[in-house]
């Protein structure tokens, strides 16, 4: 890991264990083992550091999507894809992206940081949303309106319809994130809730 990768690493255990505002640019350094100074050659700031975790993360989850063989950030492409898979397979899918959600070191360590800074830092909540409200709510609110105008779900509301397809699966990760041994219950659940989903909203294959 070179220095740059290991002042993400460092920064982000320190602001999942301390809360990002504890945390100052020389507790990072003394962590990786430099200086402060030569921390400031890779990254101009603390802020910097946070954006750079953002995109690593965000750049982590684009390689689990490219090997789970669907795009992660192109709902056309996405759509194209997902019109063609059966429910098993959806199944799968929707396991495989739940787990690597829960388990990514880096993701939950993010999402960890995130939920504790959230009633402390205005700023901080914000990310928190768009991370895990907005942005999923938007990405998949396009990807379920596409296979609604292909005919492959049908409703009248799309909006809605993402509420009900998103907000069950967060609602597990959340449980999870807070008491583990809820794991294999929460994976039938989800299951269930996939199976539900297309029943609801009469999804077809073509």
């Amino acid at each position: 890991m070179d220095t740059k990768q290991r002042i993400l690493d460092e920064a982000l255990t320190l602001f999942a264990q301390k809360g990002y505002a504890d945390v100052y640019v020389a507790d990072i350094a003394d962590k990786v083992g430099i200086k402060a100074p030569s921390l400031y050659k890779h990254y101009r700031s603390k802020q910097a550091i946070f954006d750079a975790i953002i995109e690593e993360m965000n750049g982590r989850f684009l390689m689990q999507a490219q090997a789970l063989s669907i795009n992660g950030a192109d709902a056309t492409a996405d759509a194209e894809i997902y019109k063609h898979i059966d429910e098993d397979h959806l199944v799968k899918l929707g396991t495989e992206l739940f787990m690597y959600y829960l388990n990514d070191d880096y993701t939950r360590r993010f999402r960890k940081m995130l939920t504790i800074e959230q009633f402390h830092d205005k700023d901080l909540a914000d990310v928190y949303t768009k991370q895990y409200i907005d942005d999923p709510l938007s990405y998949q609110g396009m990807l379920l309106g596409l296979l609604v105008a292909q005919g492959i779900l049908v409703t009248d509301n799309v909006s809605i319809m993402t509420l009900h397809f998103y907000s069950p699966i967060y609602l597990l990760l959340t449980v999870c994130d807070r008491d583990p041994s809820r794991l294999e219950s929460s994976l039938k659940t989800l299951e269930e809730h996939i199976r539900q989903f297309n029943k609801l909203y009469g999804r077809t294959i073509k």
